[in-house]
């Protein structure tokens, strides 16, 4: 394993306001009240019966942070965690795409390429991660690319990166969502995670678009 890659295994989660329960501190007894008071398989539950829960900011940096160590020891060097997040996140990706499409029975397949960039920033962002990304922006160089910023990404809020490391970017999870819901929606793209801080913004994240040709295409037979 390379040296980057040995330096990553210091990753760790942050002191957060409230300390997470303990799984290991559970008696027999609290289990076995546990087991019956969830008799229904979560597997089992209709989908639109958890349709605005929200999971705590503590229990989803935990997963994340759990998640992250434990890919860290199985690659090679920066680039390679960060892809490995990349295809973490489009799995997610995949699978929240056909939730949201699932639950809005209603709504209408969108064709454009502006109506699908406006579905991930508001839709999207707010199922994901409790809120509206902060910002969705056109390259003025490239015709074929976008960004869809986020001033504090929740993925990196918690995660503590070494300086000789400090060209990671826990948003390649996001991209790989991303890329993945632009894939399912027949707008092939590569997307990528990119730090741009900011003042007050440190941890600002922007995801670069770069739509297939094919797309571009499409749009302009649109018009």
């Amino acid at each position: 394993m390379s040296s980057s890659a040995s330096a990553t295994s210091r990753l760790s989660v942050m002191s957060m306001a409230a300390s997470l329960p303990s799984v290991g501190g559970y008696s027999s007894a609290a289990s076995s009240i546990y087991a019956k008071r969830n008799t229904t398989n979560i597997l089992e539950r209709h989908l639109n019966k958890t349709r605005g829960a929200e999971v705590s900011v503590n229990a989803f940096a935990f997963l994340f942070s759990e998640m992250l160590q434990y890919t860290q020891k199985r690659v090679n060097g920066i680039q390679d965690l960060e892809r490995k997040l990349n295809e973490l996140g489009y799995r997610v990706g995949i699978r929240a795409l056909d939730l949201l499409v699932w639950r809005d029975k209603n709504s209408k397949r969108e064709t454009r390429v502006l109506g699908m960039l406006y579905f991930i920033h508001t839709t999207v962002w707010k199922t994901m991660f409790g809120k509206q990304a902060d910002s969705l922006e056109k390259s003025t160089e490239n015709e074929d690319e976008y960004m869809i910023s986020d001033n504090d990404p929740m993925v990196s809020r918690f995660i503590s990166v070494p300086k000789d490391v400090s060209q990671l970017n826990c948003g390649a999870f996001m991209a790989g969502i991303v890329e993945a819901i632009m894939d399912g929606c027949q707008f092939p793209s590569r997307v990528t995670a990119h730090t741009v801080p900011i003042d007050g913004f440190p941890l600002r994240t922007t995801i670069l678009i770069k739509l297939d040709r094919e797309v571009l295409d499409r749009e302009e037979q649109l018009k």
